[in-house]
């Protein structure tokens, strides 16, 4: 006999977006979208994405004995392909159809996952681009950073360089101290608006584009700072040649080692519209 098990809420429905959050998104590379998930959808989703985060956890030194990164938060990646549960927020349609319509695309396909829980104390996140990890041939692509809790700047709010992303590729540096030296002046001597939320609530969203430089203050209160993330990069997309060593292995890890030229299409990367 199945042990019956209580539905999670299906997230396959579309969510009209404002006209502000893809005017704002076009221009600045990044928006916040509210009640992405309600109250009630994100009560039945934070246990599930929290379980397999703290399961699959495997940092396991102090924080005080960590490096600038790991200082920053913990990382788990992957998780839909380790959880059913946490699959199916993941491929979720609702969430994929916001990425498109922001990109302005037909379909986009999952790049990879990851919960990025800000401990008590945690550090801050350094000024990086996400897409110096990222072997691919197209700037259509997206982060969707949501908090399963509400949050507020001292929690570590997720900071944008307005505009930024109009600038590509600048240096490349993984996220660590030299990152944070580098575009912090980089961002000054461009005079680019810093722009970020004061509070969120736990279902909102903000979206921005890979080459979006960002960075997010230390965690500062007695709470745990949890966030999901989900990138999305456009139907079509074709693999480069490597430009560090992150973007090898990101090749092997979540392109399956297709040939460089290729159209991303693993198993890995599923269409999600």
């Amino acid at each position: 006999m199945s042990i019956k098990v209580s539905a999670l809420p299906e997230l396959d429905d579309f969510k009209k977006l404002p006209l502000d959050n893809i005017r704002e998104f076009q221009e600045k590379g990044h928006t916040l979208v509210k009640q992405v998930l309600t109250e009630e959808e994100i009560a039945a989703y934070r246990p599930v994405i929290v379980s397999a985060a703290d399961r699959y956890n495997t940092e396991k030194r102090k924080l005080q004995d960590r490096d600038t990164y790991g200082k920053a938060f913990l990382q788990i990646m992957n998780l839909w392909q380790n959880d059913a549960d946490a699959r199916k927020f993941v491929v979720a349609k609702r969430m994929a159809k916001i990425a498109a319509d922001l990109m302005g695309v037909e379909n986009v396909r999952l790049y990879h996952d990851q919960a990025l829980f800000k401990e008590p104390g945690g550090g801050p996140t350094p000024w990086h681009q996400d897409q110096y990890y990222w072997p691919i041939d197209t700037n259509n692509t997206i982060t969707m950073w949501m908090p399963l809790v509400d949050i507020d700047v001292d929690m570590g709010m997720l900071t944008f360089a307005s505009g930024s992303y109009k600038e590509g590729s600048v240096f490349n540096f993984e996220i660590s101290d030299e990152s944070e030296s580098a575009f912090d002046d980089y961002v000054k001597d461009h005079k680019f608006e810093i722009s970020r939320a004061k509070t969120m609530k736990a279902g909102d969203a903000t979206w921005h584009r890979g080459f979006t430089m960002h960075h997010a203050n230390g965690n500062n209160s007695n709470t745990r700072r949890e966030v999901m993330t989900i990138i999305y990069i456009a139907d079509g997309a074709r693999v480069t040649p490597y430009k560090n060593e992150w973007q090898k292995n990101d090749h092997m890890k979540w392109l399956m080692g297709k040939p460089i030229g290729e159209v991303i299409d693993s198993e890995m990367n599923p269409l999600l519209l």
